[in-house]
């Protein structure tokens, strides 16, 4: 998709040079009173001071939210504005879910591939905390009538049909619209669909905790997180954890006997904001800036959860169209960085790949993708450790996958992250 050259009219390599975020906040924690602009602005901060970037003018910066209040209508742009790079780089929102900065990241590299630009930003931030609070529609009617009005009669004429209801405030939900059921409903269908365990799931969590307590204390994400009010690493990372604790956990989407979702091993509702910085290889190496690894490429897929499929499983399509593009089986990679929305999720993804059945008639293949080395999958902690400010998920993936492929020399990488409307969003590193 992006691999190339640069000779004629061959698209060039996306470098990838280096991501930064801050830490990753559990909500009603440590940023509960910060807002979207402000930690987009600190990550974009803490890239722009690493990779020495003061005044420097990018091609382009696409960022975007999940939860957004109205008055973030140019959010990148105004990170941007007040992140140190020069008041002339462009910005863009975009929002995809889940999916939305691993999206930001390909549309980014596709415009370097192209050559309209030669450097840029992909990012993004969420925050739990501080959520848009809306009232009934009732009630914003009301006060566009009144703000029609001409007179003064006209103006307080609506007034009369005030109803003390009208200021219960509606808090924003996760619930899809076309099934009325929460991320974690749904999943819980398909952990029941797949014959997901519980103990299984607990495993993952556990290891998912494990591998990212030692990848901070090997100095693993010293260089790709900055501090930010007073926190200095991610505070979701439970050291103390063990299978007999997750075991206790009663389970929050299916409180019956068949229940398997528990508040351990899924993510929990976090705060942060990360960034990546993509490039030419020729822009990079003028300015004596390393090349992590780069961009080859990149997939969607969705799917129809309303009657079909479930609705976290988009990823499961989406990867092996990715492969088919890069010619590759799914056993030739080095990482594998799946999204851990829930850990039912990433077990149902991979049992779909080794079925001979869904991929035979799901995905129109003479054989099943086989499995994976599970010593290779989110070798320096997922989701469930890490926290998921939602839009932030993908740049935090990739940042984390260079460095990894930087460290080893060379390799491959795979990216799978599943979004809320039955999306998925993939990519494939390499160096």
């Amino acid at each position: 998709m992006f691999v190339g050259s640069g000779a004629g009219s061959s698209p060039r390599r996306v470098a990838i040079v280096g991501g930064v975020r801050i830490p990753f906040a559990r909500a009603m924690g440590a940023y509960a009173e910060a807002t979207n602009q402000e930690m987009l602005t600190a990550a974009l901060k803490g890239l722009v001071e690493r990779f020495d970037l003061r005044g420097e003018r990018l091609g382009d910066v696409g960022a975007g939210a999940v939860m957004k209040h109205s008055r973030d209508f140019n959010l990148t742009r105004e990170a941007v504005l007040g992140s140190g790079l020069s008041r002339e780089t462009p910005a863009f929102d975009l929002q995809r879910a889940c999916g939305t900065s691993l999206e930001t990241a390909i549309l980014i590299g596709l415009k370097i591939a192209a050559g309209q630009i030669d450097s840029g930003i992909a990012a993004g931030v969420d925050s739990a905390s501080d959520v848009p609070i809306v009232y009934p529609r009732e009630y914003q009617q009301l006060l566009l009538r009144s703000a029609r009005g001409k007179s003064f009669g006209e103006r307080i004429a609506p007034w009369l049909g005030f109803k003390p209801k009208y200021l219960k405030p509606r808090l924003p939900t996760v619930k899809e619209p076309r099934t009325g059921l929460s991320m974690g409903e749904s999943c819980e269908r398909m952990a029941q669909q797949w014959g997901i365990g519980r103990a299984e799931q607990d495993e993952l969590a556990l290891a998912s905790h494990r591998k990212a307590a030692a990848a901070w204390d090997e100095g693993f994400y010293t260089d790709l997180v900055v501090e930010h009010r007073g926190l200095r690493t991610d505070d979701n990372i439970r050291r103390d954890t063990s299978l007999e604790k997750l075991a206790k956990l009663k389970p929050v989407f299916d409180r019956s006997e068949q229940g398997t979702l528990t508040a351990g091993n899924s993510t929990p509702m976090t705060d942060g904001a990360a960034t990546v910085l993509l490039a030419s290889e020729e822009w990079a190496r003028a300015r004596n800036l390393p090349i992590q690894a780069y961009l080859t490429y990149g997939k969607v897929a969705a799917v129809d959860y309303i009657d079909k499929d479930g609705l976290l499983m988009a990823p499961a399509f989406a990867v092996p169209r990715m492969l088919a593009d890069a010619g590759l089986t799914l056993q030739a990679f080095d990482f594998y960085e799946i999204h851990e929305a829930f850990e039912a999720q990433v077990l149902c993804t991979l049992k779909a790949w080794q079925s001979p059945e869904f991929c035979r008639d799901r995905l129109g293949l003479a054989e099943p993708l086989g499995t994976i080395d599970r010593a290779r999958l989110n070798v320096k902690g997922g989701s469930v450790a890490i926290g998921h400010p939602f839009a932030a998920t993908g740049a935090r993936i990739v940042a984390t996958l260079a460095k990894l492929l930087e460290q080893r020399g060379s390799g491959r990488g795979l990216i799978s992250v599943c979004t809320a409307g039955g999306m998925g969003v993939t990519a494939i590193l390499e160096r």
